[in-house]
């Protein structure tokens, strides 16, 4: 995630309009909004990994499994982030648009970038979730291919 400070601070409710009109996805914490950088080949394939796991155990049991164009809303005013991988089996996420409110699984890849604020500011907010029972931090192990000629 990288900041930018050449927004104007805006309400939850201005930036959940403003935000659909981007192309860029962004985070909202305390009336300001951050850019999500670009991740990673490797960092894609450990959330896509894990959510097809999760989908595949998940499936019939009334379960939503989310990738990181998913906000996930701390409360109704924010912060809104972009979690990796996010599941929601609460009712009241049934018919969400534009974000959930009532995770039971977040997940975030970590790379050198973002892992401080994963860590960090991001676990702090996500523990004020009360349906929140696990909050999974993952980091891509770089795989070396020996070709035998």
């Amino acid at each position: 995630m990288i900041a930018n400070s050449g927004f104007p601070q805006m309400s939850p409710q201005e930036y959940l309009v403003w935000e659909e009109s981007q192309l860029l996805r962004y985070e909202y914490l305390h009336g300001e909004v951050a850019a999500m950088t670009g991740g990673t080949i490797p960092h894609n394939q450990v959330a896509v990994n894990l959510a097809s796991v999760l989908k595949a155990h998940l499936r019939g049991k009334g379960c939503k499994v989310l990738t990181s164009d998913a906000k996930v809303a701390v409360s109704e005013q924010g912060p809104f982030h972009n979690a990796d991988v996010s599941v929601t089996c609460d009712e009241r996420d049934r018919a969400a648009r534009q974000f959930i409110r009532y995770p039971c699984l977040v997940a975030e890849v970590l790379s050198p970038s973002t892992e401080a604020v994963d860590r960090g500011e991001k676990f702090r907010q996500y523990r004020r979730i009360e349906t929140l029972r696990e909050y999974l931090l993952m980091t891509p192990i770089a795989l070396v291919w020996n070709v035998i000629a």
